[in-house]
């Protein structure tokens, strides 16, 4: 399959008009939605988005790689695109992109195309071809210089698998590049990216360029969206001078213990290959122990701050529990309203309650809270000492915040441990994680549970809860006001987790399953979405054509409380959009707690309001919020200026 194929003509946009970042890709976007490529702009533009919350796709030497792999795409397509005078594009070399590359992958799909983008993404680490591109100037040229670079790279492909073939080499040495006579200095390397589309191959051939130059043998395997390629053997690792890790997601690092390693992210597989080969083949990086973390002296492994590394582990339990709160929070809601058109021995109602309450999934939030916080510390020695703590916070009434501390607890009793056990000798290491850890993880974990934290978390959390239930209707709508607007904050950020987790933490605590500080949150997440799609609605003439079917689906998300709906809205005007989404979330919480609104359901928008004590008045909220955030953004937000308008009426007619 050539690139061509994907890179088709129609698409083209051989003079971008876009001076930033966010209206490049919206023109890009557009080119896509025109030629019937995509189905949903909203839901391609927020996947595009959060790819480079990621990490800029701006990889630098004037080039920009866009990418997507989502089901809002109906064909795979490379959209190619031309700056005359560049864009600021938050590049990893600071420099203005010319040339733009957006990459869109239907899911589900074959591995062809992820084949025939591996391919561009290869040609694109060749300067002189860059050069090429940029100088020209119809899509006919354009077409006739990828045909003809990629002939030519099928032709030297074909030319070394030949002169491999003949080589007196091992099947596995085959696929080394470089000198292969020079075995002292071979590296091995991994490459990977969230999306596995494009940099995972960039960083492959940068990598496997730059070490020919060096003369140093290289093995690299890729982990892309198809899975792991040209998988390290054994043996190669263990011939290995050293190892990169150029990669943005997880890989599996056990078969590297004991071994000299770079742990770097993939951008740096792109822009810094010498160093890191160099380095590498030179033995002069910090030795990776799986039973723990890289050296923690190790100039390579990146800083990262306390605050970060505590919320990376908290999500870390909070994703794994969430499965447990909702499919539970649901099952027991359903229960309640059976229970009132029928009596509490009703074999459906104690079903039920059977599976979704204490007896069966609320019976594990906080142990599986508890573990996997533990694990994201420690490993998955810390998973059994941290599950049995939050099982013995549970037990105790610690509740939440005792789950939340035996997890932490947990971790980093284990982290202390392998420091302790350190200068064991080395025929014992494989007693650590079967028998040392377990053993003393536990003992340590659980003492310190018993005797300290579970007390001190018990009355914590019996104070807490009784100060919930006492709260003036003052305080309450105070509280109420606080979390609501926490949710529209950051639209799925940490504020808005920190909201969230604060109702599960109420919702999931001994005695207490009404759902007040839920309905809080719940109609302060769907107010954003709803208010941008009103917005949208009664302002049209403020809003492009584009963006007026990104707010339809917007009333979809909202109802559904997906908050994440109105980031694109949000990126694009931040001022506007954030301020009065806060305020309308604000309300709407606010008036929960105003009319003791109780949701006793941790997820669900609309579709479990029926189960709300007042669900007409619950609604309302949401109603009233959603309102007063449209006002506000569509009265502050400035008209579309005539020649804008009359922009997107010749783009749309075209």
């Amino acid at each position: 399959m050539k690139i061509t194929d994907l890179m088709i003509k129609q698409t083209m946009i051989m003079d971008l008009k876009a001076t930033t970042k966010e209206a490049a890709i919206d023109e890009l976007i557009a080119s896509l939605a025109e030629s019937g490529r995509i189905n949903d702009q909203v839901l391609f533009k927020e996947m595009i988005l959060k790819r480079e919350g990621e990490s800029s796709t701006g990889i630098g030497g004037g080039i920009a790689m866009p990418h997507a792999k989502t089901k809002a795409v109906n064909e795979p397509t490379v959209v190619f695109a031309k700056s005359a005078t560049g864009v600021d594009y938050d590049t990893l070399d600071g420099e203005p992109a010319y040339l733009f590359f957006m990459i869109a992958a239907p899911e589900g799909a074959g591995n062809t195309h992820l084949r025939t983008l591996a391919a561009l993404s290869r040609l694109l680490i060749d300067a002189e071809f860059i050069d090429e591109l940029k100088n020209t100037r119809t899509p006919d040229e354009v077409t006739a210089l990828f045909d003809a670079k990629q002939a030519q790279q099928e032709a030297a492909k074909q030319a070394e698998e030949a002169k491999k073939a003949q080589a007196e080499q091992p099947s596995a040495a085959g696929m080394i590049v470089g000198n292969p006579n020079n075995l002292d200095a071979f590296v091995v390397a991994v490459t990977a990216c969230p999306t596995g589309i494009a940099h995972t191959f960039m960083a492959e051939d940068a990598l496997k360029k730059k070490a020919k130059e060096l003369g140093i043998n290289i093995r690299v395997e890729t982990n892309g969206s198809e899975g792991a390629k040209n998988v390290l053997t054994p043996d190669e690792i263990r011939r290995a001078s050293g190892v990169i890790v150029a990669a943005d997601k997880q890989v599996e690092m056990a078969r590297f213990d004991g071994k000299p390693l770079l742990q770097r992210p993939v951008s740096d597989g792109i822009r810094k290959p010498e160093e890191l080969i160099r380095k590498a083949a030179a033995g002069d990086a910090p030795i990776y122990r799986n039973e723990g973390k890289a050296a923690s002296d190790a100039p390579s492994a990146g800083k990262t701050s306390v605050g970060s590394k505590i919320y990376k582990d908290l999500m870390n339990g909070i994703s794994h529990m969430l499965p447990f709160v909702v499919g539970g929070g649901i099952l027991l809601a359903i229960s309640f309203l059976f229970e009132q058109v029928a009596s509490v021995d009703n074999p459906i109602v104690k079903l039920l309650q059977t599976i979704g309450g204490g007896d069966g999934a609320f019976h594990f939030l906080i142990p599986i809270l508890a573990g996997f916080i533990a694990m994201s510390i420690g490993d998955r020695p810390a998973l059994m000492p941290g599950m049995v703590g939050g099982f013995m916070a549970a037990s105790s009434n610690a509740g939440f915040l005792g789950g939340l501390a035996a997890g932490f607890l947990a971790g980093y009793i284990v982290i202390g441990l392998r420091k302790v056990f350190a200068g064991l000798p080395k025929t014992l290491d494989g007693l650590k994680p079967i028998l040392l850890y377990p053993v003393f993880g536990l003992l340590v974990t659980g003492a310190i549970m018993f005797y300290l934290f579970d007390p001190v978390f018990s009355w914590i959390n019996e104070g807490l809860i009784s100060g919930l239930n006492n709260l003036g209707t003052g305080n309450a709508v105070l509280l109420g006001l606080i979390l609501g607007g926490m949710m529209a904050i950051d639209m799925g950020g940490p504020f808005n987790k920190a909201a969230y987790t604060f109702a599960i933490g109420v919702f999931t605590s001994s005695g207490n399953t009404n759902g007040l500080m839920m309905a809080a949150v719940m109609a302060g997440g769907m107010v954003p979405p709803l208010a941008i799609a009103l917005a949208t609605t009664f302002f049209k003439k403020k809003f492009t054509e584009d963006e007026r079917k990104s707010g339809l689906t917007n009333y979809v998300l909202g109802l559904s409380f997906i908050t994440e709906g109105a980031i694109p809205f949000a990126a694009a005007d931040p001022m506007r959009v954030l301020t009065s989404c806060i305020l309308g979330s604000a309300i709407a919480g606010g008036l929960t707690q105003w009319w003791q609104i109780n949701i006793p359901a941790p997820h669900g928008g609309i579709f479990v309001a029926a189960l709300a004590n007042h669900a007409l008045l619950f609604l309302l909220s949401v109603a009233i919020g959603s309102v007063v955030s449209a006002l506000v953004f569509g009265l502050w937000k400035k008209p579309l200026e005539a020649k804008q308008v009359e922009v997107r009426a010749e783009r749309s007619i075209v």
